[in-house]
Order: structure tokens, then sequence, then C-alpha cells
């Protein structure tokens, strides 16, 4: 069952978000083999994505046997993306298998500086 956390981030900063994810007992999972996929909608019914992040484009990162997985959008992507409320989830990609990790809002709060 994927978790659930909400997510703030600011215009025009470069975001981070550090993941570990361990199993039912507390080990940590062993990503060796697998990809990462999370999409940015306004809502979960939009047919347009507004932010993609996939370990292929780059924006997210496998750490293997450390069970760790590292979410990155540079400073531009962040401050080409309207301030607002929109939906994401995190899917772990296995073979065939597929895992959602974690859903949630992602807020993104309007730049004052630029």
């Amino acid at each position: 069952m994927a978790g659930t956390y909400d997510i703030e981030a600011f215009q025009g900063d470069t975001f981070t978000l550090p993941i570990v994810w361990r199993d039912e007992n507390k080990d940590l999972v062993d990503l060796t083999g697998y990809t990462a996929r999370m999409q940015l909608r306004q809502t979960v019914d939009a047919t347009d994505f507004t932010l993609e992040l996939t370990t292929e484009n780059g924006g997210s990162t496998l750490g293997g046997t450390a069970g760790t997985i590292d979410l990155t959008v540079s400073a531009e992507d962040m401050a080409a993306i309207e301030a607002g409320s929109y939906k994401y989830d995190l899917e772990m990609v296995v073979g065939e298998s597929v895992t959602k990790l974690l859903r949630g809002k992602f807020k993104v709060i309007a730049e004052v500086t630029r």
C-alpha cells in the first residue's frame, strides 16, 4: 500500500527529496534493477503532466542496496512550474512489477525573489 506524503517546494529553488525504502520488516529494499517514475499533475484526471521525474531523465537516482531514492528538480525547472497545488505519485518498477511507493499533494509556493 502506498504511503501518503505531502510535499512543499519553492518555485525557483532546487528541489531535492531523499527517500529510503524499507520493507515491512524495516529492512532496506535492494533497488538493483529497479527504475523509478513520478508525475506531477494539476488533478489526478489531468491528461497532461506538469513535471515528470524518472531514472531515465535524471530526476530520480536509485542507490541500489542502500535502498535510497533521490528525487531532484533543477531551480530552472522549478521556476517554470506555476505556483499552486498538484497531485503526484511515485512508482517503482522492476521487470513487469509496479509498486506505488508514495502519493500525495505537491504544493509549489510562489517565488518572491527572482
